[in-house]
C-alpha cells in the first residue's frame, strides 16, 4: 500500500516518475494527487474553453463534422482539412499527409487529437494534430464504431499499447461522462496523468484528515481521502463541487497558515515605542497645516499613530486612491517617529518620484523641515535626499547625515538599500508604491536599525487592493484604506479616442489642450515608447503602430501645439536633465510635458488639468488609472484623453471605455486582475513564478478566505510553529507551489 509521502519512482517506475519530476517537480504521491484536473470533458465537448494562447499544446475530444482532401498549392500532395465538431464549438484541423489520414480521420469518427495551437486572424486550428480514435459512444446509435483502435503520432504509442491489457493505457476512461483533463504538456499528457493517478489511487492507504472535525462540520467540508480521489475521477458534477469546495479550503488554509505565522513572529519582534508628543514637531505641523485632514485621513491616522505607540513593529499597508491624501498621513506619522528622536526612511521605486517626495514635503514641511537653514523652526528636522545618480560630492554629504542623525527624514530610490547607507537610529521605515520591490529590497532597509530592533513598516499603494487579495497576499499586514477624495477636488473626467477612426477627435484633442493652457493651465501627453532605436523598439510591429515619445514631441511642437512651451520627460535621459524637466513643469515654466510613464506614480503638479494617453490600448488597466491620477490635483475638473487605434469593436477599445466610465480604483483593480486571471496576485513579479493556485480564487473566495484565516490565527496562536499539527505543516506545503511558498516565508 501506498502514502501521501511515498516517492513516486518507488511506486511507479523511473520511466513514468522522471518525466513527471522534470516537468512538474511532482515527486511524492501527495504532489501528484494535488495536480488536480483543470477542467472535465463531457462526451463530445472540446478539452479546452475559447481560444487558447498561441503556441500552446491543448488537446480536445469531438466528432469529425467535415473532412475534405485538397491538393497542395506550392508542391505535391494533399491536405486534409477537418472540423471537428464540439457541443460549444467547431475546430479545425489540418493534416499535411492527407491520402494516409483520410481512410481513418472521416466524418463521424470520434477521436482526441493532441497539437500545438496555430492562431490566424480571429480563429484557431491545430496543423498537424496527434490522433487516437475513441471506441463508440454508448448510447449513440449514429456514431462510427471504431473495431480496432487506431492514432497517429504522439499518441500512436497509446493506441498500440490500449491493446495491451499490461500496459496500464485504460481506454474505458473515454467511456466516463466526466473525463478528468489536467495541465500538461508535450511529454506529459493528460491522458498520461489519468494512468499514473489511477495507478496510486489503487494503492494509497486511507488519508488522515489534518482538518479538525468540528471545523469540516462548520464548512460542510467532507473529508480529504475523499476528496483527493473524487477529485480526479467523480461521477457527477456534485462530486466535483465536494471535493473541490474542500481542496479549495486546503489552499486557502495553507495561505493563511503562513500568514498568521508571519504575523505572530512579528508581534514577537520589539521596536522602539514612539507615542505622540503634544509639544513636538507632529503637533506644530498640524497647527501649520492650511487644511483640516478629511474624516477618512484622520481615522486612519489615528490607527497608525497608536500602533507606532506600541513596543512592537507596526506592519500597515495604508492605500488609497490616488490623490487621496497618503502622503500627508505618512508625514504626519514620521514625525512622531522624528519626536521620539529616531530616524525615518522613505523608499521610492524612481528618481522623479524620491526628488518629487523630497520637494513635496519640504514644501509641506516650511521651516519644520530645513533644520540647520536659516528660518528653520526651533523643532524642525532635516529631509534628505539619496539617489544613485546624485553627486559624490552631494551624496557623501546626504550619507553623513544620514549616519550621524542630523537627517530625521531620509528620501531614496535603491541607493538607501547600499551596504555604504548607515543610520543613526533608524525608527521607521516607509515603502512607496510596495508593488515595485521585492520584499527583499524592502527587507534590506529594515535591517539597518540596530540590532535587535524592527523598525516600524508602513507600505503604501494608490493601486487598490481588493480585500481577498490583501488577506491573502498581506494577511501578515494590518490595512487602511482612503476612499474620499480631498475637499474642493473634482472627479476626472474620461473619454476614449478611436483615433484611426475619427481623426478630427484626435485634433480636437490637441485644441482642448491649447484651451486649457491658454486659461493657465499644464497638460500631459504620454506614449508608451521612447523610440530612440534602443530595446523598446526592438518590435518592429510595436514600433510601426505606436508612437514614440520623441517623435510625437517633434510632431506637436511643429503642429498642433507650435504656440506653447513643449517639454520633453524620459527614462533614459540623464538624471539632472530629468529632474531639472520635472522641476521646470512643476513651476509653471513648461505648458505640455510630453513623456512616458515615468510620471506615474507620486508626480504632483496641481496646476495640470489635461492628460493625453497616446495608443491607451497598450497600457494595463491599472496603469491608466494611475496615470491619469496626475491631474486634476488642483481646484480645476481633470480630463482624461484615451487615445486608441484599436477597432471599436474589439476588447482593447471595451477595455478603455471600462476605464473610462468609473473613477473607483477599486472596480478598476478587480477588472484589471480579472483580465490578468490573477496571474501576478501573489507577487509572481517579485518571486519569479507565473503560476497559479489550483482552485482558489482571489477574488471570488472571500467566504472561503475569511473561514480559513479565522482558523489559522486561532492555530498559529496557540501553536506557532505547528508542532502540534503536523499534518496542517505537511498539507501547508503540500497545497502550495513550493516556489511560492518560499516567496511567502522570506516575505
Amino acid at each position: 500500500m501506498a502514502t501521501l509521502t511515498d516517492r513516486l519512482d518507488h511506486l511507479l517506475g523511473n520511466k513514468a516518475a522522471t518525466p513527471l519530476a522534470e516537468a512538474f517537480d511532482i515527486q511524492t504521491v501527495e504532489d501528484l494527487l494535488r495536480h488536480y484536473p483543470n477542467r472535465y470533458a463531457t462526451q463530445g465537448q472540446p478539452l479546452t474553453e475559447g481560444m487558447p494562447a498561441d503556441g500552446s499544446h491543448i488537446t480536445i475530444i469531438g466528432v469529425v463534422d467535415k473532412a475534405d482532401l485538397q491538393p497542395m498549392k506550392n508542391r505535391k500532395g494533399t491536405l486534409l482539412r477537418v472540423v471537428i465538431a464540439a457541443e460549444k464549438q467547431k475546430v479545425s484541423a489540418t493534416f499535411f499527409n492527407g491520402q494516409k489520414v483520410k481512410h481513418n480521420v472521416k466524418v463521424g469518427v470520434r477521436a482526441m487529437f493532441s497539437g500545438t495551437a496555430k492562431h490566424w486572424r480571429d480563429s484557431w486550428g491545430l496543423n498537424h494534430p496527434s490522433y487516437l480514435l475513441l471506441p463508440e459512444q454508448r448510447g449513440e446509435d449514429d456514431m462510427f464504431t471504431v473495431e480496432t483502435v487506431k492514432g497517429a503520432g504522439a499518441l500512436k504509442g497509446m493506441a498500440r499499447s490500449s491493446q495491451d491489457p499490461g500496459s496500464g493505457v485504460d481506454m474505458s476512461i473515454f467511456e466516463r461522462d466526466l473525463i478528468p483533463v489536467y495541465p500538461a504538456t508535450s511529454k506529459v499528457e493528460s491522458w498520461d496523468f489519468v494512468s499514473c493517478i489511477r495507478q496510486v489511487l489503487d494503492q494509497l492507504d486511507h488519508v488522515d484528515d489534518p482538518l479538525p472535525d468540528d471545523v469540516r462540520r462548520e464548512h460542510q467540508l467532507i473529508g480529504l481521502d475523499e476528496a483527493l480521489r473524487l477529485v480526479h475521477f467523480p461521477e457527477t458534477k456534485d462530486e466535483v463541487k465536494r471535493a473541490q469546495d474542500r481542496l479549495r479550503f486546503d489552499e486557502a488554509v495553507a495561505l493563511q497558515l503562513v500568514m498568521a505565522q508571519r504575523r505572530h513572529e512579528m508581534h514577537g519582534r520589539t521596536a522602539p515605542p514612539c507615542p505622540p508628543k503634544v509639544d513636538g514637531i507632529a503637533a506644530d505641523f498640524e497647527e501649520m497645516l492650511p487644511f483640516e485632514l478629511t474624516a477618512g485621513q484622520q481615522e486612519v491616522a489615528d490607527e497608525i499613530s497608536d500602533d507606532l505607540s506600541r513596543p512592537h513593529p507596526m506592519s500597515r499597508l495604508l492605500q488609497g486612491e490616488v490623490g487621496s491624501g497618503k502622503t500627508i498621513v505618512a508625514l504626519r506619522a514620521m514625525l512622531q517617529v522624528v519626536d521620539a528622536g529616531l530616524q525615518c526612511a522613505m523608499l521610492a521605486p524612481t528618481e522623479v518620484l524620491a526628488a518629487q517626495h523630497y520637494r513635496s514635503l519640504r514644501t509641506l514641511l516650511g521651516p519644520l523641515g530645513i533644520a540647520g537653514e536659516l528660518g528653520a523652526a526651533d523643532r524642525a528636522t532635516k529631509i534628505v535626499l539619496l539617489t544613485g545618480s546624485m553627486s559624490t560630492g552631494a551624496k557623501r554629504a546626504a550619507l553623513l547625515d544620514v549616519v550621524t542623525g542630523e537627517a530625521g527624514i531620509v528620501i531614496g530610490t535603491h541607493a538607501l538599500i547600499q551596504d555604504a547607507v548607515e543610520f543613526f537610529e533608524l525608527g521607521m521605515v516607509v515603502v512607496d508604491e510596495q508593488h515595485r520591490f521585492g520584499v527583499e529590497q524592502r527587507d534590506a532597509l529594515r535591517a539597518k536599525a540596530k540590532e535587535g530592533i524592527s523598525p516600524h513598516l508602513l507600505v503604501m499603494t494608490a493601486t487598490p487592493i481588493p480585500r481577498t487579495i490583501a488577506m491573502t497576499t498581506l494577511g501578515d499586514l494590518e490595512t487602511s484604506t482612503l476612499r474620499e477624495l480631498p475637499r474642493g477636488r473634482s472627479p476626472i473626467v474620461s473619454n476614449v479616442v478611436p483615433a484611426k477612426d475619427k481623426p478630427a477627435w484626435v485634433d480636437r484633442a490637441w485644441q482642448r489642450i491649447g484651451e486649457e493652457v491658454s486659461n493657465g493651465r499644464q497638460a500631459y501627453v504620454v506614449c508608451s515608447r521612447i523610440g530612440d532605436g534602443a530595446k523598446d523598439d526592438a518590435d518592429p510591429e510595436k514600433a510601426q503602430t505606436t508612437h514614440s515619445v520623441l517623435d510625437m514631441f517633434d510632431e506637436l511642437r511643429a503642429g498642433p501645439l507650435a504656440g506653447v512651451r513643449v517639454g520633453l520627460l524620459h527614462g533614459r535621459m540623464p538624471s539632472d536633465e530629468k529632474d531639472a524637466t520635472m522641476q521646470a513643469f512643476t513651476e509653471g515654466d513648461i505648458d505640455v510635458l510630453v513623456c512616458t510613464t515615468v510620471v506615474e506614480v507620486g508626480v504632483d503638479v496641481p496646476n495640470a488639468t489635461v492628460m493625453v494617453i497616446v495608443d491607451a490600448d497598450r497600457f494595463g488597466v491599472s496603469q491608466l488609472h494611475q496615470l491619469r491620477g496626475r491631474i486634476g490635483r488642483g481646484g480645476h475638473q481633470g480630463l482624461c484623453i484615451l487615445m486608441s487605434e484599436s477597432s471599436q469593436a474589439g476588447p482593447s477599445f471595451a477595455r478603455l471605455q471600462a476605464v473610462a466610465a468609473t473613477n473607483d480604483g477599486f472596480e478598476l483593480a478587480i477588472l484589471d486582475l480579472r483580465q490578468r486571471r490573477e496571474g501576478d496576485v501573489l507577487g509572481a513579479a517579485q518571486s519569479g513564478s507565473d503560476t497559479n493556485l489550483r482552485l482558489l480564487s482571489l477574488l471570488d473566495d472571500l467566504e472561503t478566505i475569511s473561514a480559513a484565516q479565522e482558523f489559522a490565527r486561532t492555530i498559529v496562536e496557540a501553536d506557532p510553529d505547528l508542532s502540534n499539527h503536523p499534518g496542517l505543516k505537511a498539507m501547508t506545503h503540500a497545497a502550495l507551489d513550493e516556489e511560492r511558498l518560499e516567496y511567502l516565508l522570506k516575505s
